[in-house]
């Protein structure tokens, strides 16, 4: 106890020797006059002042003190006006300069505190958290030093920011994923439609594993998206299981690709609401407890049966509404045959978790207005879908995940022996 307060009546004499007791006195009844906003901007110039420090320490290291130069040649050659970078401002700093035989000498700490890359990445992540470009300079500290917070100087940074996140996400190598699941769903942006892929490894984890930009949903860009996994590495086939919202051109696409006996699993929540809507109102909250009841049995034969009952009832009301169950019936009842259980099955039974990361995508660009070139959607989906990550956690029912390994392995053994 008495070491720690001898640290701090240390470290309070240090900020009396920069400042002064009078000045020092001054800046604490700032602080208390306008609360955190004061403190922000006395660790800004803190910040500054430690920035400086560093330089001319370095500049000390290489020429030595000017009592005892180390180097011959090499001297300190004054001052200049320079600029770093202190989390997502950029301040102005004084730069100590070095002179050598062979003209001037550069600072590497001086080089290293001018980059712009932590800068852009700070930026981009208060905009993605919704503080918009034109706003920006209102959310930074008011320090005497601070500049280059107008919007185009930030539009700019966003758009390295968004450009390195591009590359990052296209080059990312998919090889070491264990992918036993994968959800595909479509985002539309203006007259584009982006179909996006989400991976589920063997621990549960979910993985954003890539995009493609198409006029609209098609079979052709669905292929497309599969190779480009597949050139990153990732290998998928028959025996992954896919999850989609039941869209015409994903499914032509799966069933090329994989065979029709590829393990598909059509989402409940979309088949309910098509259902429904086939239906008069007074019907459609008896059709749902119908389809819901029969999805919540754990028994493959259960579930079937229930659904072929519930498949009579509505032909009775509207032929289209059983048209539209029978279209779907096996599909919808992939994970009862897998005998997967009921909290794992909740989780893989809709497109819910990649229609959740969309939601993040609509609520980290609700500031932008128009998207002016295929470049610029593409770079802020994948910025998006990377920040998207950082939040995801396992799925529920992930324990259950080696079972069904194990079964779907089963599956396609017993497929393989009936065929022969």
């Amino acid at each position: 106890m008495k070491l720690d307060t001898k640290k701090r009546k240390k470290a309070r004499k240090g900020f009396e020797q920069v400042y002064g007791h009078r000045e020092l006195t001054q800046r604490m009844f700032t602080i208390l006059q306008t609360g955190k906003q004061g403190l922000d901007a006395l660790q800004m110039e803190l910040g500054v002042m430690l920035c400086e420090t560093i330089m001319d320490m370095e500049r000390e290291a290489l020429s030595g003190p000017d009592w005892s130069p180390i180097n011959k040649g090499v001297y300190k050659w004054a001052y200049q006006p320079g600029s770093v970078y202190l989390g997502d401002q950029k301040i102005r700093v004084r730069h100590p300069r070095l002179r050598g035989p062979q003209g001037e000498i550069h600072l590497s700490s001086y080089s290293q505190l001018k980059q712009p890359g932590s800068f852009s990445e700070e930026m981009l992540g208060r905009v993605l958290r919704g503080i918009s470009c034109r706003r920006y300079g209102e959310t930074v500290i008011d320090a005497a030093r601070s500049f280059g917070v107008s919007a185009s100087s930030i539009s700019n940074r966003i758009v390295e920011a968004t450009s390195r996140k591009l590359k990052e996400f296209k080059e990312c190598n998919l090889s070491e994923l264990n992918i036993f699941a994968i959800f595909i769903d479509t985002i539309h942006r203006a007259q584009d439609a982006f179909i996006v892929a989400l991976g589920v490894d063997h621990s549960g984890e979910k993985h954003p594993l890539g995009f493609w930009q198409g006029a609209t949903e098609n079979s052709d860009i669905c292929r497309e998206l599969f190779a480009d996994m597949q050139a990153r590495g990732l290998t998928f086939g028959k025996k992954t299981l896919w999850i989609t919202d039941g869209g015409k051109g994903i499914i032509k696409a799966l069933r090329e690709s994989f065979g029709t006996k590829l393990l598909h699993q059509r989402c409940t929540i979309h088949k309910d609401r098509n259902i429904q809507k086939h239906l008069p109102k007074r019907y459609r909250k008896m059709a749902h407890r119908h389809f819901t009841v029969a999805l919540e049995q754990n028994s493959y034969a259960d579930a079937r049966q229930m659904l072929l009952d519930f498949e009579k009832w509505l032909r009775s009301i509207n032929e289209s509404a059983g048209d539209s169950l029978r279209e779907a019936l096996e599909d919808i009842l992939t994970l009862h045959r897998l005998k997967v259980p009921a909290l794992l099955r909740k989780t893989l039974t809709s497109t819910n978790p990649i229609e959740n990361m969309f939601s993040t995508v609509r609520d980290c660009e609700v500031n932008i207005k128009r998207y002016r070139s295929s470049a610029m959607s593409q770079r802020w989906l994948a910025a998006v879908l990377l920040h998207c990550k950082k939040g995801f956690r396992r799925i529920k029912g992930y324990a259950d995940i080696a079972d069904l390994l194990i079964t779907i392995e089963q599956y396609f053994g017993e497929e393989t022996v009936n065929a022969a």
